[in-house]
């Protein structure tokens, strides 16, 4: 198949599958024969999308919406076998007898690297590296001093690191990097791998057909290196600690609201420089993926402060964000730009509007229909061609687990606009995004499965028993790939060109 460019994405009717590459961790790491079995999949089943959550490092959380970094990857998805492949590491030193962990692996293949040793696979090589490390330069310095300072301080949160460090005091960063080279070398050494291994699954998957669809959460976190680089551009206090924090008022997926704690920007300082963090921010992710999501997108027309002080969600107010002026540099830089709105939630006319001045893709969940209001935007009625349709999220419940907990008139109400009994769910949803007219469908692959809410991936609001589900692959693969192509091309969701 040959696949169409990125920014005619919208042009054919495509089907996408939802799925966190971490949902294929194995021992050794996510990111190459895992990857690329999927990707083998999807190819099989006639799905040309693939979209993942943010691919940042984490926290001890695992959310991927609270990244270490807005441009690294995540050293967790690194493949160590890969690295038996090009003579950076023995068998015998990936054994489980043998007591070492991924770290104490991966230092002792960046050591072996940087002298040279090893085998050269295509660019895999110390002059690849010295290209990868020009090309990322405005953020990797930054990302490997503070994820060393992180590591020598036992993981505490940048404000109570020892002033000089906090600070960024320039001699205390020149000693310290001086002191750690062993240890900055190492992270490097990751970043350089994880992107290397990421971009050999980008060439798999367009070989395959399939398109890589990525995530951008519109905030970061505040332990990141993005905020501790430039604290400028953050309301943060002296000691670099939020003086107000992002969140939500009361919806439809938490009725007290959500605290997120991110910090929030000073769009008015980001304004002087034309907003250079986020154009930066924006190519680190072209090179990543052929789609980008903006996460809470309403954001950007006003967004949700929530005094640190008053730490509750009721407590928050609404404040104007950039707006146009964000988004007209954005594609005055990249016009281009293959973004995606994440419009769910409070969404008001000032929000569309402002994603239609741009014609930005907006999404709709079919899991939000059933209201009982025949204009909710959400019923398949009601959808628009270059719009997303979901049958759910990955902050939902499965498709089967939100069926079976309705009430029964709500279950009727489904049963009836679908004309079905309810039996084989999930699949009257799925074949119900599919004859949408939205451009592109997707579907969680916990719902193509048929799974329960045992499966559900993360419940906004709490922060227990997310992010951790993981596919297992003792399912029936050709049975469901050709159930899976069979409703690909009877809805017309094969692209030919």
């Amino acid at each position: 198949m040959t696949l169409a460019n990125a920014r005619d994405l919208f042009s054919a009717r495509r089907a996408g599958v939802l799925l966190h590459p971490t949902c294929l961790a194995r021992s050794l790491g996510i990111l190459g024969a895992n990857t690329n079995r999927f990707v083998d999949f999807l190819a099989a089943s006639g799905i040309t999308v693939w979209q993942t959550l943010p691919i940042g490092p984490t926290h001890t959380d695992l959310s991927p919406y609270q990244s270490l970094s807005a441009h690294a990857g995540n050293q967790e998805f690194i493949d160590l076998s890969e690295l038996l492949q090009v003579g950076l590491l023995a068998e015998n030193e990936l054994r489980p007898s043998i007591a070492r962990s991924r770290q104490q692996l991966l230092s002792l293949a960046a050591e072996r690297f940087f002298e040279g040793r090893g085998l050269i696979q295509n660019d895999f090589d110390l002059a690849g590296f010295n290209s990868f490390q020009a090309r990322n330069g405005a953020w990797l310095d930054d990302f490997c001093l503070f994820s060393a300072v992180r590591e020598v301080q036992e993981g505490q949160c940048w404000p109570q690191w020892p002033q000089p460090l906090r600070d960024r005091d320039a001699v205390a960063l020149q000693s310290f990097a001086e002191n750690n080279q062993p240890r900055l070398a190492r992270i490097r050494f990751e970043q350089y791998l994880f992107h290397y291994q990421w971009q050999k699954l980008r060439d798999y998957a367009r070989e395959k057909g399939v398109l890589l669809f990525g995530d951008i959460p519109i905030f970061v976190a505040h332990e990141s290196a993005d905020v501790w680089a430039n604290r400028h551009l953050f309301k943060l206090d002296e000691q670099g600690e939020p003086t107000v924090v992002a969140g939500v008022p009361p919806d439809y997926f938490s009725e007290n609201g959500q605290h997120w704690g991110n910090p929030l920007y000073d769009w008015s300082m980001m304004a002087k420089d034309g907003y250079q963090w986020w154009l930066e921010r924006l190519e680190s992710q072209q090179r990543l993926f052929d789609l980008i999501r903006i996460d809470h997108f309403r954001g950007l027309q006003a967004y949700w402060e929530i005094p640190a002080e008053t730490p509750e969600p009721k407590y928050g107010y609404w404040v104007p964000g950039p707006s146009d002026d964000f988004l007209q540099a954005c594609f005055n830089r990249f016009p281009d730009l293959p973004l995606v709105a994440e419009n769910l939630g409070i969404i008001g006319n000032d929000v569309e509007e402002l994603r239609k001045r741009f014609h930005l893709p907006g999404m709709t969940v079919i899991q939000f229909g059933f209201d009982g209001s025949p204009e909710n935007p959400h019923l398949p009625h009601n959808h628009h061609v270059r719009d997303l349709v979901y049958t759910g999220t990955h902050d939902n419940d499965t498709t089967l687990g939100w069926y079976l907990s309705l009430d029964d008139h709500t279950r009727h109400y489904v049963n009836d606009y679908l004309g079905v009994t309810g039996e084989g769910m999930p699949w009257p949803v799925i074949e119900a995004a599919f004859q949408s007219v939205c451009a592109l469908a997707i579907v969680p692959m916990q719902d193509f499965l048929g799974l329960g809410t045992e499966a559900r991936f993360n419940t906004p609001g709490t922060r227990i028993n997310n992010w951790t589900w993981h596919l297992d692959w003792n399912f029936p693969e050709e049975e469901l790939s050709k159930r899976i192509v069979e409703a690909v091309k009877r809805h017309s969701r094969l692209p030919t060109n």
